[in-house]
């Protein structure tokens, strides 16, 4: 079936602070209007609409009247918990117009992480959903530190997608998709992120922004391997968000995804978490992986990190990470080549990438 032929009705929309913060350091309250509009139509037809949204930031820099992006990060984390006030009256005053209610939600990486606190946070965004409630999701930059950043929201809303069980991810920005190698012409579809494509990208250099195209495909690749598609286009055509639940192929890049996706479980270990160790194998043990077989002590070479009983780690062979899982044992009860056959991973806990 082709994409255009099937139903969305789960759609992630992210909004970048590129589109409604202009150079003059102004917000553009006619173009938030525009694609709320289009959001608030959509959810007159039953669809449901997650918006991962930028910004808290740059208007916490409007507020401070800072015109650079704070390096040291008590002011940054200042700035974000000034800007997320003012960026969530702009969404309440713009849906309730609208005849909506958005509820805000702040996450990090702990909170993907962590599995209970995983599906917590799923749970949150489903009970919002039915409740007819547009959830308005940011990193919660304000107590972020560096372990626990995302660094950019293309992958938050990339883990979001994976954690709502979207249909589509819908990457909104000012520019028309991916350009290819002349700079003019935009690649419409995309059915394999190799290194011809990710060669295309470019990082961003406005000084309220982080990520760039790099970061978006990056962000594809996670939802694509996750059988979601991504669509990369530009915020300021109108009609854009209504256009793309219609047909995802109507404008901007494109990106199909894998024909078998991960399941919820595998999305959060491939995705959702962040590793604490490596363990090395060797041909055999990567073969028994690869037949979906549980990861015997007798097939490990070495391991490395501070691990413990249930973290999750990366699995390597000749160097190369191709998987990861969530141990049953201690780092220190990792006896390599044992004879012994101890089970360090089983087969249900373990992703291949």
């Amino acid at each position: 079936m082709k994409q255009s032929e099937k139903k969305f009705e789960r759609i992630v929309v992210k909004i970048g602070s590129s589109l409604f913060y202009g150079a003059d350091r102004r917000v553009d309250f006619g173009l938030l209007e525009r694609l709320c509009a289009d959001i608030a139509s959509l959810y007159a037809e039953k669809k449901e609409i997650i918006i991962v949204t930028s910004g808290a930031i740059a208007l916490g820099m409007e507020a401070l009247g800072l015109k650079t992006r704070p390096k040291e990060l008590a002011t940054l984390q200042a700035a974000a918990a000034i800007g997320q006030n003012e960026l969530m009256d702009v969404y309440r005053a713009i849906f309730r117009k609208k005849g909506l209610q958005c509820g805000q939600v702040l996450l990090t990486w702990d909170d993907f992480a962590n599995r209970a606190r995983y599906l917590i946070a799923r749970n949150t965004l489903a009970r919002l959903l039915k409740l007819g409630v547009v959830p308005v999701i940011n990193e919660n930059d304000a107590v972020s530190i560096d372990e626990i950043k995302f660094g950019d929201n293309d992958q938050l809303s990339a883990l979001v997608a994976n954690i709502a069980g979207a249909d589509l991810l819908v990457i909104l920005s000012d520019v028309d998709g991916l350009l290819g190698r002349d700079k003019k012409t935009v690649v419409r579809i995309v059915t394999q992120i190799n290194d011809g494509i990710t060669g295309l990208a470019s990082a961003t250099r406005r000084c309220t922004s982080v990520g760039g195209m790099i970061t978006k495909i990056k962000a594809a690749k996670i939802t694509t391997d996750a059988g979601i598609p991504c669509v990369i286009a530009n915020g300021r055509a109108p009609n854009i968000i209504r256009a793309l639940a219609h047909d995802p192929c109507a404008c901007g890049t494109m990106f199909v995804p894998k024909q078998a996706g991960l399941n919820h479980k595998q999305r959060w270990l491939a995705y959702s978490t962040k590793p604490r160790g490596k363990i090395s194998v060797d041909d055999g043990a990567k073969a028994a992986l690869l037949s979906k077989k549980s990861l015997l002590s007798v097939g490990i070479d070495a391991c490395s990190g501070n691990f413990k009983a249930g973290d999750v780690v990366e699995i390597l062979n000749r160097g190369a990470v191709f998987a990861r899982g969530r141990v049953n044992v201690d780092y220190g009860d990792v006896v390599p080549r044992a004879r012994s056959g101890r089970e360090v991973v089983h087969c249900d806990n373990i992703v291949i990438l």
